[in-house]
């Protein structure tokens, strides 16, 4: 039969996901594997009402709280009940906090939840770099109206670093081939045209860069159209009537320009875009009348 002190009930309190806590705990608990654990994880805590409340619970049970707070004064409070109640408890976070305090001579930010902020903004960059290179050059378009940027250029237009660059802001991005001859995909014109992004190029520099190209690969610049100074200027200007079409993509000339440019500029008009979405919204909630 299994006696009282075989069980434990952690409460996990904290200003953020408490997934610390947990980890921490479930660390020091793999040297008692004999004993039993359960967990109650409270998260976003920033009040004293709610610790009022989580302690009510803990000191009927007997249970052990282990918190993750950053504010110092709900540090002082949960320490008050924790000797009020005779509630054992476990500050991970304020010890710490305390010690770098005194290395580094400053204080702490004391803004909750940011450890979770950063980790969020880490699986996204890794499911953008993910989604862009498995839409490459075309691929997988069915799902394009998952993307946050399209891009659309003939070739060697930096197309694909390009794609790799903002991926790694996080942005899923996918970048389609236009082809001389060759129709654009018809999804591309019935997802939202404002995240497509169209990238052209001055004919003497592409010539040049193709014309590099062969070489490097052996190849001579008599071997077929790819690097024919005719041909290339024929490849823009089918490109440039495509984009003359289609009046709601941005153009942006990649000539000379580092890939930090053009992404800065395509960025740029991305957040100018978010503004003013949310401005436009908030207008038409303003002025819309009541229903009478």
């Amino acid at each position: 039969m299994m006696q009282i002190n075989d069980k434990l009930k952690v409460i996990v309190i904290s200003d953020g996901t408490g997934e610390t806590a947990s980890a921490i705990t479930r660390a020091a608990m793999t040297q008692f594997q004999d004993k039993e654990i359960f967990f109650t994880r409270y998260k976003n805590i920033r009040t004293r009402e709610q610790i009022d409340a989580i302690f009510q619970e803990a000191a009927i049970h007997h249970d052990i709280v282990v918190y993750t707070i950053v504010s110092v004064e709900l540090r002082a409070y949960i320490a008050e009940l924790s000797k009020r109640d005779h509630v054992r408890s476990v500050d991970v976070m304020g010890p710490l906090l305390t010690t770098f305090s005194n290395f580094f001579e400053a204080e702490p930010n004391y803004q909750p939840g940011l450890l979770h902020a950063v980790n969020d903004q880490y699986f996204k960059r890794v499911a953008a770099i993910e989604f862009t290179l498995n839409h490459d050059d075309g691929r997988n378009i069915n799902s394009l109206e998952e993307a946050e940027v399209v891009l659309v250029g003939i070739s060697r237009t930096s197309k694909t670093p390009l794609s790799m660059y903002l991926s790694l802001e996080g942005i899923k991005t996918v970048n389609v081939p236009i082809v001389m001859g060759v129709p654009l995909p018809e999804k591309l014109f019935q997802v939202d045209q404002r995240k497509i992004f169209g990238l052209t190029i001055d004919p003497d520099a592409l010539f040049q860069i193709r014309k590099n190209r062969l070489s490097r690969l052996g190849l001579s610049n008599d071997e077929g159209d790819y690097a024919d100074i005719s041909k290339v200027v024929e490849e823009i200007e089918w490109a440039n009537r495509i984009f003359s079409e289609n009046k709601r993509w941005p153009v942006f000339n990649v000539t000379g320009k580092a890939l930090e440019e053009t992404a800065a500029e395509i960025i740029k008009l991305l957040n100018m875009r978010k503004v003013n979405r949310f401005k436009q919204s908030k207008r038409f909630e303003e002025t819309k009348k009541p229903e009478e």
